[in-house]
């Protein structure tokens, strides 16, 4: 495929890509474009190496030696202090916002466990500033037991992602119901 750069009205630059039967295909966007998606590309990638080092790091700390679920089972019985899924996004959550990032944004999710053997796994998503999560990609250190796990929200293969907040509303206006079903109350 040939291409050449040419400046097309407006002053706008393009990039005049041909096709195999040498027709012409070109695209026009802004003549600042391209240095601004090489900075969004290159914060994205600080934020991905810090993501994947913190992970490691997680893993140390947390002392893991076996797959999330024994894990798991190993904080809950008190063997080990962290390492719930939930510790995971809080810690990636911190340790990513010490960054500020201005451009990048990060969100809190859950996945509820609505299917049989299921439980609630929470992660954290990072998207560009004022993106909903859905438009994000998944940093799930808790997966692999502290290599990141990255996927686009929406394409994550074993988890429905939410909001968190609204997860967790839903689980406490449920609670609340069935307290006042258990105690008799009417309100």
């Amino acid at each position: 495929m040939r291409t050449a750069r040419q400046t097309g009205r407006a002053g706008l630059a393009s990039d005049q890509r041909h096709r195999p039967d040498g027709a012409p295909v070109t695209r026009t966007r802004p003549p600042l474009a391209a240095p601004m998606l090489v900075a969004a590309l290159a914060l994205a990638g600080c934020a991905a190496e810090i993501a994947h080092a913190h992970a490691r790091q997680l893993a140390r700390d947390y002392r893991v030696t076996d797959p999330p679920l024994v894990h798991n089972t190993k904080v809950n019985m008190g063997l080990r202090d962290r390492g719930l899924c939930y510790h995971w996004a809080e810690d990636m959550e911190a340790r990513l916002a010490q960054e500020g990032f201005r451009t990048l944004q990060l969100h809190r999710a859950i996945s509820p466990g609505e299917r049989l053997f299921r439980i609630d796994h929470s992660a954290v998503i990072l998207s560009r500033k004022g993106d909903p999560m859905q438009a994000g990609v998944v940093l799930d250190p808790w997966r692999t037991g502290g290599e990141l796990f990255w996927a686009r929200t929406a394409e994550d293969p074993r988890y429905a992602w939410r909001p968190r907040a609204e997860v967790l509303a839903e689980k406490a206006a449920a609670a609340g119901l069935r307290e006042s079903a258990s105690t008799g109350n009417r309100q």
